[in-house]
């Protein structure tokens, strides 16, 4: 068995048997070819069961530059791949049985914001989008970054979940989004504000005719699905346009949605299932409030503010 193959066998099992999303298989790809061209012995190539702890260890030293997240998901993907060969070679015994690695996560708290920096930002693009032009192609572009922007602190999606919406998944009527999040899975989120409601009409109002059903549901001029990577470049200008010092992705809206539901002491289950969460030790890290909750809550809740000395 080369190394090639066993790659190759892996990555169809995890298409077809398990049923792993694009995203998934991608990033499994970019890993396993990662270390495929990290062996640079033929001979181990040509014969996996060649590879050992010691190559792995190897391996590790040279992933040490990586994130710890990082290097997780590259060993855990290779361990993976290591079990399932074991499961289907009687004969074949992972390296990993023989490989013991702990690597402790640095903690860091995500960045949010507050209200008044998300009041700016909408405060920016409503302003913005009165001084445009109607009949000009940037006032459609506009009305589409503003639904865009209202979505994404609305729902608490992941930029993946909003490039991958279709016109299908989107019923005003209702006022329902279904999503596909991490794992293929499918959760329902509904949108009460009447002002992101009114975007996504206004939306879809303008790009009715390019919309089309199977398509993303967002859109770029050329009429292709408007990408990730668009997205968060959007964000970035817009965040500079609304002068906040504060480095902004569209991910940390999707911490703004949680962090502003807990601080008005939404249940973290409930914040669990918005964000689409399979474990709630996930959803705990929105337990640590920012310093002005925190400041509040200890100013007129700390039970010191009920002793009185006679």
């Amino acid at each position: 068995m080369t190394l090639q193959s066993t790659i190759n066998e892996f990555l169809t099992h995890c298409q077809f048997e398990k049923n792993l999303n694009t995203k998934t298989i991608e990033a499994y790809t970019m890993d396993l070819d990662q270390f495929l061209n990290f062996v640079s012995s033929e001979d181990i190539r040509n014969d996996v069961r060649k590879i050992d702890k010691i190559i792995l260890k190897e391996y590790l030293q040279k992933l040490s530059l990586f994130k710890t997240k990082t290097i997780k998901r590259k060993m855990a993907c290779l361990k993976a791949m290591f079990n399932y060969l074991e499961y289907e070679n009687d004969d074949f015994y992972s390296p990993f049985h023989r490989l013991k690695i702990r690597l402790k996560d640095a903690f860091i708290l995500p960045t949010v914001m507050n209200i008044d920096e998300i009041r700016k930002i909408l405060n920016m693009l409503y302003q913005s989008l009165n001084n445009i032009d109607r009949k000009k192609y940037k006032y459609k572009s506009m009305i589409r970054d503003i639904t865009v922007i209202e979505l994404l602190f609305a729902t608490g999606m992941r930029v993946s979940e909003l490039c991958q919406l279709q016109i299908n998944d989107v019923d005003l009527k209702q006022g329902v989004i279904k999503i596909f999040g991490k794992g293929s899975k499918e959760r329902m989120i509904q949108v009460c504000q009447q002002e992101t409601i009114q975007a996504l009409q206004n939306y879809i109002n303008l790009f009715s005719e390019q919309i089309q059903s199977n398509q993303p549901f967002f859109i770029n001029r050329l009429g292709n699905g408007l990408s990730t990577q668009s997205v968060r470049i959007m964000v970035k200008n817009y965040i500079k346009q609304s002068e906040i010092n504060k480095r902004i992705t569209p991910h940390t809206f999707r911490h703004t949605f949680a962090t502003l539901l807990l601080e008005e002491d939404v249940d973290l289950k409930y914040i669990q299932t918005l964000l689409g969460h399979s474990s709630i030790t996930t959803t705990q890290i929105y337990t640590h409030v920012n310093m002005e909750k925190q400041k509040e809550i200890l100013l007129t809740k700390h039970p010191r503010q009920k002793i009185r000395l006679e």
